[in-house]
């Protein structure tokens, strides 16, 4: 049985021992922050976008409450003529729609279109296949604590972000 240092792939064979100091960490999360910018910035290009709007996208989609301009801004850390710019973009291609709050019509919700969402869908259809593959080769124990590990790393990028302010 293979050691608690070295990894185990899908087909049971064992490797070298993994490095996990910082540097190793550092590498493998600049190389998988490039591939996804990479499928991103495809993604940006074949709709006529800025790698900014797809961004403003994820945020929007990933965020459990309508998000609005201001938050939006502050998630980005863009000014808000450019928050403004990027929704007028996005509106303009179907990507997105405003609504007004029905309470305080001031407060401007923003949401995902749903056409949109099935064309995104599809272009990264490739990119949910490839985190499924990578995804079946670990136990759930083990994904377990690969999602710690990353909501602990955003986490802690948040509050660096927050004190950079």
């Amino acid at each position: 049985m293979a050691s608690t240092e070295d990894s185990v792939f899908s087909d049971g064979a064992a490797s070298e021992p993994v490095p996990t100091d910082l540097q190793a960490f550092a590498v493998q999360l600049r190389r998988m922050n490039g591939e996804i910018n990479r499928v991103i910035h495809g993604f940006a290009a074949g709709h006529d976008l800025h790698a900014t709007d797809v961004q403003a996208l994820a945020a929007i989609l990933d965020s459990d409450d309508p998000l609005t301009p201001g938050r939006l801004r502050e998630h980005l850390g863009l000014t808000s003529g450019a928050v403004t710019a990027c929704l007028d973009r996005l509106e303009r291609a179907g990507h997105i729609r405003r609504s007004r709050d029905s309470q305080d019509r001031r407060v401007v919700h923003l949401h995902y279109a749903a056409g949109a969402k099935a064309a995104a869908r599809a272009f990264f259809r490739p990119l949910a296949a490839a985190t499924e593959s990578a995804r079946v080769r670990f136990t759930d124990d083990e994904l377990s604590v690969a999602l710690r590990f990353l909501a602990a790393m955003n986490e802690e990028l948040s509050e660096l972000r927050a004190r950079q302010r």
